[in-house]
């Protein structure tokens, strides 16, 4: 997940996926943005990329960028001022704690548990709760069957740069890294927001940093909670 961010690449039914650099702390760790078509044409952006000429063409082949959302106050939020500049029509949405994060940015709303009636038949959501820092918005793409995460979890490879993966943990699988476990201090409230996550039908993950879990999603997803949902 190194070099210039590539091109659109189909995930699933009306999803689509790209792959970007981040480097955070000197260490490149990669990141990755989720683009969803809606039934109306529009597109619903998550944690987005830098706005590259080749990014717009791509996105413009599909259909209208219409909102663009990150997955916390931490993580999607740094190139959302790009997507505005170009889409005189997009609308930004707030994860909690963004609006302090981003003041020069103009949000059409903050994200929470319930969707926006507008990509709510595609997309469900909720908020992870009980982390000291951050509550971070999970999604659901119904018709992909994809969970789409920031930091909740990350999917830990071989192919990962060695700082990422010391950072993470360094054992391959997905999990949450060790500072965002260590950051839950209300274990009930991450509990019940885990829970609610594994009542959505999903097989797919598509994480923020790592590679894409293309199957067993949900067991895994499962698994990396496991120590919190006994």
């Amino acid at each position: 997940m190194v070099g210039r961010p590539v091109a659109l690449r189909p995930v699933g039914e009306r999803l689509w996926e790209v792959e970007a650099p981040l480097r955070f702390l000197g260490m490149q760790v990669g990141r990755r943005m989720a683009v969803a078509r809606l039934p109306t044409g529009d597109l619903f952006v998550h944690s987005p990329a830098p706005l590259t000429d080749e990014l717009r063409v791509a996105l413009d082949e599909l259909g209208p960028v219409r909102f663009v959302a990150p997955a916390s106050s931490l993580h999607g939020h740094l190139f959302m001022e790009q997507y505005a500049a170009a889409y005189p029509e997009v609308e930004l949405f707030a994860a909690p704690g963004l609006e302090r994060r981003r003041p020069e940015l103009t949000f059409a709303g903050r994200l929470g548990d319930e969707p926006d009636p507008r990509w709510g038949g595609d997309l469900d959501q909720t908020t992870f709760r009980g982390h000291r820092q951050l509550a971070e918005i999970l999604f659901l793409h119904r018709p992909s069957r994809t969970l789409i995460v920031g930091d909740v979890c990350w999917n830990v490879t071989t192919a990962m740069t060695l700082g990422a993966r010391l950072w993470a943990g360094w054992r391959p699988g997905v999990r949450p890294t060790p500072v965002f476990r260590s950051g839950i201090r209300d274990r009930d409230s991450a509990k019940a927001s885990m829970e609610r996550v594994l009542e959505w039908e999903f097989d797919r993950i598509l994480v923020g940093h790592g590679e894409m879990v293309e199957t067993g999603g949900r067991a895994a997803f499962e698994n990396a909670y496991d120590w919190l949902l006994e």
